[in-house]
């Protein structure tokens, strides 16, 4: 199925409903951020407009060949039956959401009839973006969708979408990747990867592609690893913290200063996790400390080194 993925379950769902004609109109792919839910949204639209206008495509999985028509137009961004709706880039950088007029361009696609086959698929990444005007304007096209239509909504935080939203969609949810498809995905993006760096980006990638493949490049091996050192002993002498302080100082640093202000408060509550009665509650403590610190080092312009050896500093509490 869908190894690279990692989403066999849903892609059996939904594959399963289209192939049985009771593919419910409306799906939101709910998860965490980074496990694959666009890609997977985006694979699964090809395949299905690939069934639909043929030739026929063999297999199970979410593959459709390359030199298949329909995924030659669907790389060229031109197939007139498929609509993918995000944030726009513009000229002060990407849009901070999806905007009302992108949903009402999709009324072409809606009040038209299908060119290449009988169904229409639109995927939206991610629903989360949705402006309010824009999910009003949503929400009519599901209330009476054509019944051709399908729409793919991702979303990382379903809760926040409209209930109204939320009651006329199906919910399919993704966890977080085994640390074998985690091993998987992060080999095809780099076949360079020593081992070592690759468990590191395996542990905190947390189950998340996205968020691996931000940490590479940046040797969190060895950032993973001074936390280790720190926690084991409280480094008594500050040395190890002074250490890493100065390593993430610099304006060079910079990409794994921020790695860091990630890494500090999710080593703690992994390490929190391990504790009961006393000692959790005061591994918590600190977690919501750095976690504080870590959220307004960037916006308050605060000074690397110093965050980094009082961050340092909450981990080494965790010593026994």
């Amino acid at each position: 199925m869908t190894s690279l993925l990692g989403h066999d379950p849903q892609a059996r769902t939904l594959l399963g409903a289209a192939r049985s004609g009771r593919l419910h109109h409306g799906w939101i792919l709910a998860g965490p951020r980074g496990i694959g839910k666009a890609s997977f949204a985006r694979a699964m639209a090809l395949r299905l407009l690939a069934e639909a206008a043929g030739p026929p495509v063999t297999g199970e999985g979410l593959d459709v060949p390359p030199d298949h028509p329909i995924r030659r137009l669907f790389e060229a961004e031109a197939h007139p039956d498929y609509a993918d709706l995000y944030c726009l880039e513009k000229e002060s950088g990407t849009a901070r959401n999806i905007t009302v007029d992108q949903i009402r361009g999709l009324q072409r696609l809606i009040q038209s009839a299908p060119s290449m086959s009988s169904r229409r698929v639109v995927v939206i990444d991610s629903a989360d973006d949705l402006e309010r005007g824009a999910a009003n304007a949503l929400l009519k096209n599901l209330e009476e969708p054509p019944a051709d239509m399908l729409f793919l909504l991702v979303s990382h935080a379903p809760g926040r979408l409209l209930p109204t939203i939320r009651s006329r969609c199906r919910t399919l949810r993704f966890d977080a990747l085994s640390d074998d498809a985690m091993r998987s995905i992060l080999r095809a993006a780099d076949e360079t990867l020593p081992a070592k760096e690759l468990e590191a980006l395996v542990h905190a990638g947390e189950g998340s592609p996205g968020k691996a493949l931000r940490y590479a490049g940046l040797n969190i091996a060895d950032i993973e690893q001074s936390l280790a050192a720190i926690a084991a002993d409280g480094d008594p002498g500050n040395r190890q913290r002074l250490i890493l302080a100065k390593a993430l100082a610099s304006k060079a640093a910079r990409p794994r200063y921020e790695a860091f202000l990630e890494r500090a408060p999710a080593f703690i509550a992994e390490a929190a996790r391990q504790r009961q009665g006393n000692d959790l509650g005061q591994a918590l403590d600190h977690w919501e400390a750095a976690r504080q610190l870590a959220g307004g080092a960037i916006i308050l312009s605060l000074e690397p080194g110093a965050v980094v050896f009082e961050l340092a500093g909450h981990v080494a509490a965790l010593a026994r």
